[in-house]
């Protein structure tokens, strides 16, 4: 039987209806166009492709190599937002409002490699990644017009992305999406009420019960949330409590990467390399040490398709209980091990 559970996070409802996992569809098979060089000529994001690129903003290289490359970071040749201009908002007959498209799209390059994918890279790769995640957000958030920093992964084409080549972006804007002013809403008036991070709560309560966490470590959580909105949802949240990726001590890094790619690792081999998409959910940049949100990483599975329904009632359908899924994930990490 089918249930309906509320999002703590967000208030929002999601329908938790695993009959539905059994419906007949088509099984896409992978094309051997999955299977990619270590190097193309053609990707502007390939080593010697330097040129296909708007000029890095920001280099990480090998020491032992200064003239190459592990992680570049460049504008968006086909920014969503620019530099130019400024946040003012202006109105039209009174009632309808707009602003320039100001603000900063960056990609951030995370290896020379084509063909390998976030999943594969060692520990220490991403690790690498997550540090220029935090240098880039600390670079951006000096312009006080950007109120609010988006770091996302877009991995395979049902995510959205238009490249293979393993890349991460970050949109700096102006304004906050209506999504994470209701989580800070939600957040802020549990603290209100009950003294208290809603997050750090949430966090004991999954500990407490066990039957949807993945792994713990000495920094870090991984989870399935109660009311996740797809199958195999996943979270990495920080014990310590923390407002702003920002702020994250890099030293938890290392772990952080552990994890990372663990859960990574996992869902590869589990659901065949399944398309996802990757948020750094985090503050506000105005309110990085509020005591009331706690920033997380969010990895969603792209493994069904957003219909009529959740597009006419805001409400999502997942087909999997998250119980199920996060004891699927538990069993294949431990058999599988440290990769």
């Amino acid at each position: 039987m089918s249930e309906i559970r509320q999002d703590p996070t967000t208030r929002a409802w999601v329908i938790i209806a695993p009959e539905r996992a059994k419906r007949p569809q088509q099984k896409t098979k992978k094309k051997p166009a999955d299977e990619l060089p270590s190097w193309d000529e053609s990707c502007p994001f390939c080593p010697g492709n330097e040129s296909q690129t708007p000029d890095e903003v920001f280099r990480l290289s090998p020491p032992e190599k200064p003239s190459a490359w592990e992680i570049r970071v460049v504008p968006n040749r086909f920014a969503a937002l620019a530099l130019e201009g400024g946040a003012e908002r202006k109105a039209e007959d009174h009632f309808f409002r707009k602003m320039n498209g100001f603000g900063a799209h960056e990609v951030i390059i995370e290896t020379p490699s084509h063909n390998t994918t976030m999943a594969l890279m060692t520990y220490q790769q991403i690790e690498k990644v997550l540090i220029v995640y935090q240098k880039r957000y600390n670079a951006l958030k000096k312009n006080r017009q950007f109120n609010f920093i988006t770091i996302f992964k877009n991995h395979g084409w049902a995510s959205g992305t238009s490249l293979v080549h393993p890349h991460s972006q970050l949109v700096a804007t102006p304004v906050i999406a209506t999504y994470y002013h209701q989580k800070f809403d939600v957040a802020h008036d549990y603290y209100a009420d009950m003294g208290k991070c809603l997050y750090c709560d949430l966090l004991n309560k999954e500990l407490e019960k066990g039957e949807r966490v993945i792994t713990e470590t000495n920094q870090f959580v991984a989870f399935h949330p109660y009311a996740s909105r797809t199958p195999y949802e996943t979270w990495i949240i920080p014990k310590r409590h923390c407002a702003s990726f920002d702020l994250s001590p890099t030293a938890h890094f290392a772990e952080l990467a552990r994890v990372l790619k663990d859960i990574l690792f996992c869902l590869y081999h589990r659901l065949d390399d399944p398309a996802y998409n990757l948020m750094v959910d985090t503050s506000t940049t105005a309110d990085e040490e509020d005591p009331y949100y706690h920033w997380h990483i969010r990895i969603v599975p792209r493994l069904t398709t957003i219909a009529g329904f959740e597009m006419g009632s805001g409400i999502y359908i997942n087909t999997a209980l998250p119980e199920q899924t996060a004891s699927l994930m538990r069993e294949y990490n431990t058999s599988a091990g440290k990769q």
